[in-house]
């Protein structure tokens, strides 16, 4: 069953109930507007503090998108992307492509210009549909880009190059297009992170979706009552594979733009959130407000939020501690994924494991993991090998890329690039990214393993660890360490706490300044290998 089905029933058994919630702590005045009945989101209300549309309405704007695409030639298999801040619009123009039984192709709001461009062309995408953010990248390429395709803009004052997506929409059909879809239907194309260059095309079929949404509600026990507190950005396959697991229960979720410790505790307070899903910075942060006393739980109410779960890198055990003793009654989850396998889930560590945090987990529902070597055989227990998985959220292929598809995928599974190892009681340990192991003397240094180390030490807010050359070693590595604010540190202190770690592992360079991550919270170590002279030492030892 697509996931466009589970959408038609909520509108139809939960129609004047809200699903989505948009908060902008940005604007000032609390102004707040609800949609109950067939009226369309009007570009001004954009400027209200708090929006939200109920399930019934939800559907009839998917019904409009997919007609106003429809009426325009849009056909099962075209594709039309996406590339909007998250926002109320977000989910329903998304599904309304899925009515199509078009390929929806959310794209990164961090793409510069030319990588606009480049993933326009990759996906051959027929339409794209953007917001004012992009008004001036849009604007650098558009005459390379509109003679093919098709351009709507979404909000007010529509640039001259591009089509008014709410006044057309607004006069289309609310009703459902009607659109047979099955499961093996091809559904989206996801691109990676670009942490290593260009973004790849990862395409899913509707089997992946339906998966992704029956494996978020089957780890943490969504109900009809839970309240899902959305930050990350919709266009990456985590955030929204989380929310799947409140489109199968019928429940409200809750987009924040912009994300500070008070703006968290204000939302889950203000709407009843149960369900929050954090990254390590965000987590981090809220620690530190709480420590310094900007920001007191007594002012909030947050008995209701019952589950903090981390994803998309890994999580240092000092911050589950800490979060714990401010937040004794919470469960605790982690979820591994990446984009190939339909975002979060795949591993995870489940809310009765938090013995074992540091971990990632066991396979999740539905999904096999093993470990193995090089030539694809498991590795003994305690030794580390590549991660590779297998399930119904495995992606169909690197969309036009037959070379890479078939390095990835293998009789099945999915080969992640994920170095790991597994415990005596069978909880699976990333250890590093394939790509990055270091080359020190013969030695193989798995920066992860040194970064978990290091978050340890309390006046470090973030670090990553990198190879950088080295003459006679080949390389070593170097710890690019962020403080916590208003801390003093020395490189001394560094190098005494790092004496618990055996020789060869110690760091043999601290950097201290902000350590830059990407949108979804990954380190951007391509870029860090840029500003420290690393990259090209980098890319020759992964060609070795």
């Amino acid at each position: 069953m697509p996931i466009t089905e589970l959408l038609e029933r909520n509108a139809r058994e939960f129609p004047k109930d809200i699903a989505l919630v948009e908060i902008n702590p940005e604007i000032q005045e609390k102004r707040r507007v609800t949609w109950r009945d067939y009226e369309l989101i009007q570009p001004d209300a954009r400027h209200h503090y708090r929006r939200d549309i109920t399930w019934h309405v939800f559907n009839e704007k998917a019904n409009r998108v997919a007609n106003l695409l429809i009426s325009r030639g849009i056909r099962k298999g075209d594709k039309v992307a996406i590339l909007l801040m998250n926002c109320l619009e977000w989910l329903p123009i998304y599904f309304g492509i899925l009515k199509t039984g078009a390929l929806a192709v959310p794209m990164n709001f961090r793409f510069d210009a030319q990588e606009i461009k480049y993933c326009l062309e990759l996906s051959e995408t027929d339409v794209l549909i953007f917001g004012p953010e992009f008004v001036g990248r849009i604007e650098e390429i558009v005459d390379e880009i509109d003679e093919k395709r098709i351009l709507f803009y979404v909000g007010g004052d529509c640039p001259t190059f591009a089509e008014d997506y709410d006044k057309l929409a607004s006069n289309c059909s609310s009703l459902s297009p009607e659109i047979e879809i099955k499961d093996s239907d091809d559904a989206a194309i996801y691109f990676s992170s670009g942490t290593t260059g260009f973004p790849k095309a990862i395409l899913h079929n509707h089997e992946s979706l339906m998966h992704a949404a029956k494996v978020e509600q089957n780890h943490h026990g969504q109900t009809k009552d839970d309240v899902f507190l959305c930050i990350p950005p919709l266009y990456h396959t985590g955030a929204k594979m989380h929310w799947l697991g409140s489109l199968l229960t019928g429940g409200k979720a809750v987009l924040l733009k912009g994300v500070t410790p008070k703006t968290i505790l204000e939302t889950v307070s203000n709407e009843g959130c149960t369900i929050v899903w954090l990254l390590v910075p965000w987590a981090q942060d809220i620690l530190l407000a709480l420590d310094r006393g900007e920001v007191k739980l007594e002012d909030y109410k947050l008995d209701q939020w019952r589950l903090m779960h981390i994803g998309a890198q890994p999580v240092p055990q000092s911050l589950i501690k800490r979060w714990k003793e401010y937040f004794p009654h919470h469960q605790y989850d982690t979820n591994y994924g990446l984009s190939e396998s339909i975002g979060p889930g795949c591993v995870h560590l489940g809310v009765e494991n938090i013995n074992k945090v540091g971990a990632i987990g066991i396979p999740g529902y539905g999904w096999e993991a093993k470990i193995v070597d090089p030539e694809g055989n498991p590795v003994e227990q305690g030794s580390v090998g590549e991660l590779i998985v297998k399930g119904p959220g495995v992606m169909t292929c690197y969309y036009n890329d037959e070379k890479a598809t078939a390095e990835t995928i293998k009789d099945g599974w999915l080969y992640t690039g994920d170095m790991a190892e597994m415990d005596e009681d069978g909880f699976i340990y990333l250890v590093d990214r394939k790509k990055d192991v270091i080359i020190s003397g013969g030695e193989n240094l798995y920066p992860v393993q040194i970064e978990n180390f290091l978050s340890k030490f309390p006046k470090i807010k973030d670090v990553a660890v990198i190879g950088l050359a080295d003459e006679r070693l080949g390389e070593i590595a170097a710890a690019i360490i962020e403080l916590n604010p208003d801390t003093e540190c020395t490189e001394q202190e560094i190098n005494d706490f790092c004496k618990e770690l055996p020789r060869y592992k110690r760091p043999k360079k601290i950097i201290f300044t902000k350590v830059p991550r990407n949108a979804t919270g990954k380190i951007e170590k391509p870029k860090l290998r840029e500003m420290y002279h690393s990259s090209n030492l980098v890319d020759a030892q992964n060609k070795a």
